[in-house]
């Protein structure tokens, strides 16, 4: 098994704000990273990073030098969401309110691995993710082919 994430898988939150991490994601982890992960809010859903990955993000933001006044304001969003998060012993972690309101998580979830990251979506969004993604067939292949896919 490598150490990026892949696949999309559906669970519920439980009433105190917990979502179980995936088997297969949660050994990713285990065998490549710390059994931590660091979310934050992006794009509409909650991003999880392992602790090494947020790291090598934050060297990529420090190391590009000065910042315009946009990304500014985008960084205070970004970094004003960050919340540690370890796994407990039953694969769990606590998603904190405020992310879940910015994600309009309210109990179906979808946790879609993106390679080096996690995505946590609300149903409602990724559902509204999937038809913008498929609406168009010609530039769904177009991009697929600029991917090299």
């Amino acid at each position: 098994m490598g150490s990026t994430f892949s696949g999309r898988f559906e669970y519920a939150i439980d009433d105190k704000g917990r979502l179980s991490i995936p088997a297969k994601f949660r050994e990713t982890l285990s065998a490549n990273y710390d059994l931590k992960l660091i979310l934050t809010n992006l794009d509409g859903c909650i991003v999880a990073y392992p602790d090494k990955e947020w790291t090598e993000v934050q060297e990529r933001i420090a190391g590009s030098g000065s910042v315009k006044k946009e990304a500014r304001a985008f960084l205070r969003f970004f970094y004003s969401g960050a919340s540690e998060c370890p796994i407990d012993r039953l694969g769990r972690i606590l998603l904190p309110q405020s992310l879940r309101s910015y994600a309009a998580i309210k109990k179906n979830v979808v946790i879609v691995g993106m390679n080096k990251k996690i995505e946590i979506w609300a149903d409602e969004a990724w559902a509204e993710i999937v038809r913008e993604a498929t609406s168009d067939r010609e530039k769904m292949m177009d991009i697929a082919s600029d991917l090299g896919l």
